[in-house]
């Protein structure tokens, strides 16, 4: 039986569909946004590979400082110094080094998904270390 086949007769699940499209979504977004910047910074003559690498480092930078703190905003600056310092890494390579940044952001890559296995290991599986509260605006809830 083909696929098309299954899909006329309608028999896969609709549940199937919106789990992978949430799927994808949720998966996408972060992607999405990092190819944004890049392509801003592109444009301004850097090529920067390493931009998986700095997310994964802010990642892990942000979920301990989230697991210590239980503050999201305290996380979300830890994020980004973790981001920003692995971004100065590549800057002083290829500025002042003058290094080639293929090769710069290649080996950021590796460096950081690397460094955030490594020190991400020890609260792998943890839970949430902090929660955002709502916020009710108003003139957007509905009902």
């Amino acid at each position: 039986m083909s696929l098309f086949t299954v899909l006329a007769s309608g028999g896969i699940n609709h549940n199937v569909w919106a789990v992978a499209l949430a799927g994808a979504i949720s998966f996408g977004v972060p992607l999405t946004l990092a190819a944004l910047g890049e392509i801003l910074a592109e444009r301004s003559g850097v090529l920067n590979l390493g931009v998986e690498g700095m997310m994964l480092v802010g990642a892990v930078c942000a979920f301990l400082a989230a697991d210590v703190t239980h503050s999201p905003w305290i996380a979300l600056v830890a994020g980004i110094a973790g981001a920003a310092a692995l971004a100065s890494v590549h800057a002083f390579l290829c500025v002042t080094l003058r290094a080639n940044q293929i090769v710069s952001g290649l080996a950021l890559v590796i460096f950081g998904s690397g460094l955030a296995r490594f020190v991400g290991s020890s609260v792998e599986g943890k839970p949430r270390g902090a929660q955002v509260s709502s916020v009710h605006v108003p003139f957007l809830e509905i009902g």
